[in-house]
This record gives structure tokens, sequence and C-alpha cells, in this order.
């Protein structure tokens, strides 16, 4: 990074290149749009580079800023902790967004009442989650994403991980279908054509695997991505879907589904939080990953909601 590349336009780069826009930016760092524009050709003129290029209707970074941004995020990330370093911290002084990636099940779980924490304690602080994509990025050590919450088996050696919550998965089906409200013997669950979700599309998993020691198969009519689609698609079929028993609870009632317990023991469902070390003592980091932990909590029955203030 040139010297002439000053604290500010550091600040003001890492706001366009998180919300890729002029506009975004601006209203990030409460400036009018011109004021930024003019910002963004002052940080050209230093980086040599357009850092940001028109593509349709929105624009792109430039494979320099690209290769800076994780860097760029970082020094702010490190000055804010130096000048605010004798203050003491309070959420409601945030500013700026914090990107989370979940599965769409967890996510539509875990939002709300995250979006409902942001808005009274920290109304500065925009949340923007992400879903879980086929292959695993590394979204994390690139700096795109500030936390990932899921099942985490592959963690890099610069990822710190946290176990947030031991599950376990059982099948759901809607009112009215044969399995219902019945106890469900292991050839009649087997018999039941069944909907997977899998991030990868694959159609055998775990429980095939089990399935095949017992010396038993099961009928999988397809899979979706995510567990809110096998849910919404359950609702309206005899298909049998599967959710986690207590993440997933909320979402289930919500839908007025009806769970149906597999009828062979399962492993457990290990739900992990994930951040790069890079924000091991980043106050308002260890504040969000506190918020995350909590909530978790909160909509799994591990603690008593917190009263609405």
């Amino acid at each position: 990074m040139q010297s002439r590349l000053d604290l500010n336009l550091l600040v003001a780069l890492d706001a366009l290149l998180e919300e890729g826009s002029v506009t975004g930016a601006a209203e990030r760092l409460h400036l009018s749009g011109p004021a930024m524009s003019r910002t963004l050709g002052r940080i050209r003129k230093a980086l040599g580079d357009p850092v940001l290029v028109r593509s349709g209707r929105g624009m792109v970074p430039t494979p320099r800023a690209l290769a800076i941004r994780a860097e760029v995020h970082e020094l702010v990330q490190r000055a804010h902790m130096l000048f605010s370093e004798d203050d003491a911290f309070s959420p409601s002084m945030l500013e700026g967004t914090f990107t989370l990636q979940a599965e769409e099940g967890t996510a539509s779980v875990l939002s709300g009442p995250l979006l409902e924490r942001m808005a009274r304690d920290a109304p500065g602080v925009t949340l923007r989650f992400l879903g879980e994509g086929p292959r695993d990025t590394h979204l994390l050590r690139r700096a795109s994403i500030d936390l990932e919450i899921g099942v985490i088996t592959d963690a890099a050696p610069d990822t710190r991980l946290e176990p947030l919550l031991e599950d376990r998965f059982s099948s759901v089906v809607r009112p009215g279908h044969p399995l219902a409200g019945r106890e469900v013997t292991l050839d009649a669950w087997c018999a039941t054509t069944q909907l997977t979700n899998t991030r990868r599309g694959r159609l055998a998993g775990p429980i095939d695997e089990l399935l095949a020691g017992m010396g038993r198969s099961r009928r999988v009519a397809g899979t979706v991505p995510t567990v809110a689609a096998a849910l919404l698609v359950v609702r309206e079929t005899d298909l049998m879907g599967f959710a986690a028993e207590r993440l997933h609870r909320p979402l289930v009632e919500r839908l007025g589904l009806v769970w149906v317990p597999i009828p062979f023991p399962m492993p457990p469902l290990n739900l992990s939080l994930a951040w790069h070390a890079r924000y091991d003592a980043d106050p308002a980091h260890a504040w969000l990953r506190r918020c995350v932990r909590e909530t978790v909590a909160d909509v799994t029955g591990m603690r008593e909601p917190q009263a609405r203030r």
C-alpha cells in the first residue's frame, strides 16, 4: 500500500470493496454520492488501478482490488482497535456490516432474532447473510465473511472453531401423511419415498451407509440444496424430509409439519461457529460471536429467551 493512501482513504476503500458500489459505500460512511465519487478518484490515483469498474448496472472489483481486499479490511479493523483501545466497547457505537454464512434453514431460524438484536443494541450495524455454496471456498480466509455457522469438518489451520450445539436429524412429514402420528417401524420408514437436502447434490449419504450396514436401503425421490426448500416441498407432497430436531424446530413448527422419529440410532449433528484468527482480539467481532452463541441458545431452548426491551 503506497504512503499516499492515508487512513481515511483506507476506510473508504474498505467500504467500496465491501459494498461494491459508490452509493452503498457513501451511505455506509454517511457521505454524499459526489463526495464518495471524488474519494474513489483519489484512491484510483493513489493505487494506479480503477479498483471498481462498471459491469452492466453494477460495479465489480478489479483483480488488484480482489487481491488487496482482505489486507485492507484487516488494516482498517486494526486501526479501529488501536484508536479505541482506551475506550470501553459499546455496541451502540458500532457502524458497518457483518457478513455471516449459514445453510438457508439455519439462517431462516437465526436471522430474525439476530436482526432484532442488532436493531435494539447496535442500530448502526447491518447483517448480510450468505447461503452455503456447493463447494467450500474458504471465504473466512479471504475476509469475504466474518462468521460461518454450520457443520464444519475441514477448517483451515488459521480458522478458529467453537462448538455451538449438538443436535440430531429427524424425519418430518406433512399433517395427514400415512406416517404422521404413528409409531413407525423400520420397514414402514424405509418404504416411504424420501427427499434429501444437500448443497452438493448427493443422492446418498451417512443414512444410506447406516442402512447398508443393516442390510437395508431406502427410496430417495430426489434432493434439493437446503433444509428450508426440502420442508416446503414436504408440506405439499407425501415425501418425507429431514430437519435438525433442535435447530430447525421453529421452522418445522412454523410450517405445521409433523416429526417422525428415525427408527434406528443416528450420529449427532455438531453445529459450530467459525472465524478467522485475525479477529480473535477484535471486541466488535467477539461481541458478534456472543450474539450468535446466545441466539442459538435461545432458539434451541438451551436457555430462556431474553425478554424484548
